[in-house]
């Protein structure tokens, strides 16, 4: 789950700081990326680097999608 959170963090604050969403929009992102999250445990890196890709697809999904909007 680190690597799910700190992925969607990074592509948030990236929007943030873009000014494509709002400061407070940003633990939106989170928690929209985080509930979609299905919990594994990673046995190699390769996983967490999948999991990490998942959710920055995600959360940009999320952004995009209009679920989180400025």
């Amino acid at each position: 789950m680190p690597a799910v959170l700190s992925a969607a963090n990074e592509v948030a604050v990236k929007h943030f700081l873009d000014g494509k969403i709002g400061y407070m929009d940003i633990a939106k992102v989170i928690k929209a990326v985080m509930e979609a999250h299905q919990p594994v445990r990673f046995r190699t890196i390769e996983d967490a680097l999948k999991a990490d890709l998942w959710a920055r697809h995600e959360a940009e999904r999320s952004i995009e999608g209009g679920k989180v909007r400025r």
